[in-house]
């Protein structure tokens, strides 16, 4: 038996998403996995998300969403590449024959093509069809939730904004999941610098759903973007109880914690929680995000000048799996901090290799079609830092510093490239780029005021004879 909570086919009907099958435990697995994608949450009294997933295929084997969603989920996580994984593409397939073999909803039939487009590598055209079912459906929260992903990958800041502003009027307050929407808007409202509108958005999801892990990481980022770092501590620590149980999204709120300990140089502090939770549930759930936020950790702590010992070797051992994915160049690009980071002799070359290959043939792929002329210099960048070559660090990074958007992520994530910039300015044995590491954190300082880290890099860079 299933959680009585959970919509069956009558209950999706009458909000007007109707699901082509006849089974209610299948609508209602469908609405456990969207509930458990929308809140973070594994939920183990349903078997978590993994769970549900082999229920869904259990009560209707050929029901359309329920391949939808569970191949879907499986290819947002960028954790698997449909080129090189089997099983992954073969399900992409039987979606696809499934929703030519029913008679299906309009929308269901949008659905199947956004998947296989995202499969493809065609982000930005799943993004327009998701878009294209949110105006006829703005309830349609799988749509919503898988287009702000998509233009969270693609660093579409506007677009994710816009998608949730779009269909927010539509949503009143006594159905399923509402208060998330919260959270989504918030982000988007961050991610385009609304920092105040942002934090105010997402207190209201948290007052009506204290558990929300996405609201309390909007306010997170807020935090940091404003460098107000003891507030973003005193968040994070008065909401611990509240989303640590929020088993998918945890890691990286701990992320964004021990962030606030590497601005004030807390470093023993911001290893602490490297150690105690973002490498411990990294490993535990081989998630991409969790998988990343290590890297970057790492990097970060490097460039301080902080020695993180052997922490490397062990992420290394992680990411080697997925060295050959190429779904994100966002990923590429951490995947590499690590195999330089644990002094692999030959990964590193066969990463950026690969991407290249990737480059000179993209088809469909949005990402491919970016390595060219952004995947790979930065790659190149980060590979030539390594070797301590500072100079060309700075030749190859500061062309594409306005560019580095569209690898996607955050701009708190990406913001490890502005410090990586910054550093190897001041390292560089030219003086000009001296002169351009202290032009960069003035910029940095104006949009930014109050950061400490910002501050001791200035006083770095005064150091310099320019």
């Amino acid at each position: 038996m299933i959680a009585s909570s959970f919509r069956d086919c009558k209950a999706w009907r009458s909000e007007g998403l109707p699901l082509s099958t006849s089974s209610n435990e299948a609508c209602k697995m469908y609405d456990a996995i969207l509930t458990q994608y929308v809140t973070w949450r594994n939920d183990e009294t349903l078997g978590g998300v993994e769970g549900c997933m082999s229920a869904v295929r259990a009560a209707d084997p050929d029901f359309v969403m329920g391949h939808v969603i569970t191949t879907g989920l499986e290819l947002v996580g960028t954790g698997k590449s449909v080129r090189l994984d089997e099983g992954l593409a073969a399900a992409v397939r039987r979606t696809v024959e499934l929703a030519r073999s029913q008679d299906v909803t309009p929308r269901e039939r949008l659905h199947v093509r956004a998947m296989e487009l995202f499969s493809k590598g065609s982000f930005p055209k799943a993004c327009d069809v998701w878009e294209e079912i949110l105006v006829e459906h703005p309830t349609d929260l799988l749509a919503l939730k898988f287009a702000h992903d998509g233009f969270f990958y693609l660093g579409a800041q506007t677009q994710m904004r816009d998608s949730v502003a779009r269909v927010l009027p539509h949503w009143k307050p006594h159905m399923p999941l509402y208060s998330y929407l919260k959270g989504l808007y918030s982000f988007g409202l961050l991610e385009t610098h609304f920092y105040d509108q942002a934090e105010k958005m997402a207190k209201e999801g948290l007052a009506m759903t204290p558990e929300d892990a996405w609201c309390v990481h909007s306010v997170a980022h807020v935090h940091e973007m404003k460098a107000e770092v003891d507030k973003g501590l005193k968040f994070m620590e008065s909401t611990e109880k509240d989303w640590e149980v929020c088993d998918m999204l945890a890691c990286h709120n701990y992320w964004h914690w021990a962030l606030y300990y590497i601005e004030k140089g807390e470093y023993e502090a911001a290893l602490r929680i490297f150690d105690s939770q973002v490498s411990r549930r990294g490993s535990a759930s081989g998630a991409m995000l969790d998988t990343v936020d290590a890297c970057s950790l790492l990097y970060r702590l490097e460039m301080e000048g902080v020695c993180v010992k052997d922490r490397w070797r062990e992420l290394h051992q992680r990411i080697l799996p997925h060295t050959d994915d190429h779904v994100l160049l966002f990923n590429d690009l951490h995947f590499l901090m690590a195999s330089l980071g644990s002094k692999e002799t030959n990964a590193p070359h066969r990463l950026v290799e690969g991407l290249r290959d990737l480059a000179r043939a993209p088809e469909e792929n949005w990402q491919h079609q970016l390595a060219g002329g952004l995947g790979v210099p930065m790659c190149q960048a980060v590979l030539e830092y390594d070797q301590g070559n500072f100079s060309r660090t700075v030749d190859l990074l500061l062309p594409l510093r306005y560019r580095a958007q569209q690898i996607g992520g955050s701009d708190a994530q990406r913001d490890v490239f502005n410090q990586l910039l910054i550093h190897a300015a001041m390292k560089s044995g030219e003086k000009h780029h001296h002169k351009l590491a202290r032009c960069l954190l003035v910029e940095r300082d104006a949009a930014r005021p109050n950061s400490p880290l910002t501050d001791r890099l200035i006083q770095r860079a005064h150091a310099l004879h320019v």
